[in-house]
């Protein structure tokens, strides 16, 4: 029995020696490649020859996944070797599925799989392998939100956003069954963002209502709170700016603004949430500042502040360009495109169409590098090349770019932009379009079924009836379409509506003989134009001003506006020809018929 005892306690020690000795080299082997993984610059060759070495020595199974998990990771962030890391993921997934009470390997090894798979186009392969990792997550709070997430991105991506919304909904109900006031914030808050993008507002109320009650009722992490407030006003500001309400969004945005003042002053704090669940960041700090300069741009741009606008993009240009530095991103591509895609129209506005120009050859490029980006953001391409070869009076080609646009476009707001600069380019050249130019207008027509709900461009279709009413010489129907606009745009602060309904509406009385009412519309539009400031309008009104006081005999006043005008002439003759003789005015002729590989630099 004695000697039964003994050999059972020698053979205890031989494997504890054994398996302190496997984890001893174990630790050597993962301490190199740490080491070579962290390296500056990082020997990505030597980090996976020591996780490699793992192997031989038959490890247990623990390890082996562990392992086949971090290769995977090294190869798909490291290399461009995604077979290997493919298959290193697939073991890992395999194995933790076989250990019980391993779920960080298990489920890390799902989200980084189904990544790989997205990357490499294998969606479907991607989609089975995040549910069932949903499946079996359920008594892991932290994964199985973050897996939710992930499949909820993963059909938003592909434009199945009804799926993403239920797959939100589900995050949402479980985050509060768990005790997560916080993540379900977050999930709530994402479906809301879907909702708006699908345009189904009668469901986005109530959400966006009880958001904001979770927000201001939650207690946590100060930073965490801050940021759900972004993450909700943001929210509110993009739906008012979608709706054209420029006037109305001034408190949400003001609130913004002070929000994003107040997480820059905050601490991050190092403590770990108790609740697994909480375990989330909707956006760093640094995005979020980036973020709300965005929306301060997208609010300038339609209000008429255009100097706020340039001051504002150049401000998130510079955080962009540092923070590219470090941070790879692809969100941040999104907020340089959409930045410039803004100060590109600031640009034709205020008379500098040479650097739109280069601006909207960065943002091809910018697109060229990422077949997503491109996708999203093609038709907004070809609607920029379609006004700035509006702004050059080269028509044939603003017609062919708009209509591309809108072959490419579903989004119902962009689609009545296209639409109503298309039939302002059809109303410019007289006749030859007549047919197309009525069914155009018969489609954005203001008075009944207007397409989409926002003020703006309800108020600019107006605009364009009494544009098109004043070139057929039904001069009070124009006056009526026109007073129309200047009620909307005056309801809402929609300053550059303003002085074009203005400057028009003088032109009418002009027409018309009525020199006194003509002088109080046009004055105005100067001044407004000015203060824009909106060059194409300057020019007109100086014209105008020039030719009224001429006729009411004002021979100091006409000649003052006349070399306004003939000044405003030079700058915009200037800017025309420096804009048409560089190499990126070629541009006006790309069509994206054959998505991002089509070739720019022959246009170039």
């Amino acid at each position: 029995m004695a000697a039964q005892a003994a050999a059972a306690a020698q053979a205890a020690a031989a494997q504890a020696a054994q398996a302190e000795a496997a984890e001893s080299w174990y630790l050597a082997l993962l301490g190199f490649a740490e080491h070579f993984r962290t390296s500056s610059p990082p020997k990505i060759r030597l980090c996976v020859h020591c996780l490699q070495a793992v192997f031989p020595f038959k490890p247990p199974q623990r390890i082996e996944a562990r392992t086949h998990l971090q290769l995977g990771s090294v190869l798909y962030h490291h290399t461009k070797n995604s077979e290997q890391a493919r298959s290193h993921l697939e073991k890992a997934w395999l194995i933790s599925q076989q250990i019980p009470q391993f779920e960080d390997v298990k489920f890390e090894a799902a989200s980084l799989l189904s990544e790989l798979y997205c990357q490499e186009n294998s969606v479907d392969a991607a989609k089975p392998l995040l549910r069932k990792a949903i499946q079996i997550s359920q008594q892991t709070p932290y994964w199985h939100c973050r897996l939710l997430f992930q499949l909820a991105q993963l059909h938003t991506l592909e434009k199945d956003l009804v799926s993403a919304c239920d797959l939100l909904g589900v995050g949402a109900e479980y985050a509060r069954v768990v005790g997560s006031e916080y993540t379900r914030a977050l999930f709530l808050l994402s479906k809301g963002m879907l909702l708006l993008m699908e345009r189904k507002l009668q469901e986005v109320h109530p959400l966006l209502t009880l958001c904001g009650q979770i927000v201001e009722n939650w207690q946590g992490n100060p930073i965490q709170k801050e940021s759900l407030r972004v993450f909700f006003l943001v929210l509110q500001v993009t739906h008012y700016l979608d709706a054209g309400q420029v006037k109305s969004v001034k408190p949400c945005l003001k609130q913004l603004q002070q929000c994003i003042q107040t997480i820059s002053t905050l601490h991050d704090d190092e403590i770990l949430p108790s609740n697994p669940a909480d375990l989330f960041h909707w956006l760093p700090k640094e995005h979020m500042c980036v973020l709300v300069y965005l929306v301060t741009v997208m609010h300038s741009m339609q209000a008429g502040y255009l100097e706020k606008a340039q001051k504002y993009t150049d401000k998130a240009l510079m955080q962009l360009e540092k923070l590219k530095m470090l941070d790879c991103s692809p969100i941040l591509s999104s907020f340089q495109v959409i930045l410039l895609e803004h100060i590109i129209m600031c640009r034709l506005v205020t008379g500098h169409k040479a650097t739109a120009l280069q601006e909207i050859s960065q943002v091809c490029q910018l697109c060229q590098q990422s077949p997503r980006l491109f996708s999203n953001h093609a038709a907004q391409l070809h609607t920029l090349l379609g006004l700035y070869c509006v702004s050059v009076n080269c028509m044939d080609n603003a017609e062919a770019q708009f209509t591309t646009a809108l072959r490419l476009t579903n989004h119902q707001e962009l689609w009545a932009f296209i639409v109503t600069n298309l039939a302002s380019v059809y109303i410019r050249e007289g006749n030859r379009h007549q047919e197309v130019l009525y069914s155009l207008l018969e489609r954005i027509n203001p008075d009944h079924s207007f397409p989409v709900s926002s003020h703006c461009l309800r108020a600019a279709a107006f605009y364009v009836r009494g544009l098109f009413s004043f070139f057929q010489g039904r001069y009070n129907e124009a006056k009526r379409f026109l007073r129309e606009t200047l009620k909307m745009s005056n309801a809402e602060d929609l300053n550059r509506l303003t002085a074009c309904s203005l400057v028009l509406l003088g032109h009418i009385f002009y027409v018309l003989g009525n020199h006194r009412e003509s002088n109080n519309m046009v004055v105005p539009a100067m001044q407004l134009a000015s203060k824009i400031p909106d060059m194409s309008v300057q020019l007109w009104s100086s014209a105008l001003l020039r030719d009224l006081n001429k006729a009411c005999g004002n021979a100091i006043d006409a000649h003052e506006a006349a070399q306004m005008h003939q000044n405003f002439s030079q700058q915009l003759l200037q800017d025309h020809i420096e804009a048409c003789s560089l190499p990126e005015h070629n541009l006006i002729t790309f069509q994206a018929q054959n998505g991002p590989n089509t070739s720019l630099a022959s246009l170039l």
